[in-house]
């Protein structure tokens, strides 16, 4: 075929057109892959942290496949959901749907030492973006074990301070129900909470809306699960 001639140059573009594309579906595909597993390996540190386990990302993986060999879902009056992997439920999504109509999931966690705690999930809404985390609470379905928060785009110095360790810090110890079995959530308490104050923290300084976004997080995500924590309740 004559390379001078129109239809050389045709297929020939139209051959590094296909090359091209095909190379860069390639990369694009591999990039996504990784992005994935990047997700997931930060949720599963997230998820490990709430149980105070601290770790890297690329440790993450097989610290979760040790820790939290069972997992399940439920829905909001505490039945098992079947047929779902719970750490693939997305509650940005969950959070759209009626509180009847969403998928709860629950991260088991096992330690040697530590005993038996339950892992959940939060999502909500800060002052400038959403907010999520996790809680680990105590076989007793009630006091809480451990906490992780984070967000999307919270003002520094000031909302931002709930992805912090001491405003984190001081959730541990702290009670979901009264001791009537009375469901009560955890507030944040403008002004600072006082210390016998078993359902409440310090509010972050400066960050009232934050606050608040957290407050109302942790009372609808605590309330969706309230069913499940109140079934077979160990004392």
């Amino acid at each position: 075929m004559n390379r001078n001639s129109n239809i050389y140059s045709i297929l020939y573009a139209s051959i590094m057109v296909i090359l091209v594309a095909g190379v860069l579906a390639g990369v694009s595909l591999l990039l996504k892959d990784r992005q994935n597993a990047n997700v997931e390996a930060e949720k599963m540190q997230s998820i490990l942290k709430a149980a105070n386990v601290e770790t890297t990302r690329d440790e993450a993986r097989k610290l979760y496949d040790e820790y939290f060999s069972e997992t399940f879902v439920v829905n909001n009056q505490g039945e098992p959901i079947t047929g779902i992997d719970a750490f693939k439920v997305n509650m940005s999504n969950e959070i759209k749907v009626q509180p009847n109509e969403r998928k709860l999931p629950v991260y088991v966690f096992h330690g040697k030492e530590e005993g038996k705690k339950y892992v959940v999930p939060i999502y909500g809404a800060g002052m400038w973006g959403p907010i999520w985390g996790f809680l680990a609470i105590d076989e007793n379905k009630s006091t809480i074990y451990g906490a992780t928060f984070d967000h999307a785009s919270e003002t520094p110095g000031l909302g931002a301070e709930i992805a912090t360790e001491w405003f984190q810090e001081q959730f541990k110890g702290k009670e979901i129900f009264d001791e009537n079995g009375n469901f009560q959530s955890i507030t944040l308490v403008k002004g600072g909470a006082d210390a016998s104050n078993k359902h409440g923290v310090d509010a972050v300084s400066g960050g009232t809306v934050t606050s608040r976004g957290l407050t109302e997080t942790l009372r609808k995500c605590l309330g969706d699960y309230e069913q499940f924590l109140k079934s077979e309740k160990t004392e």
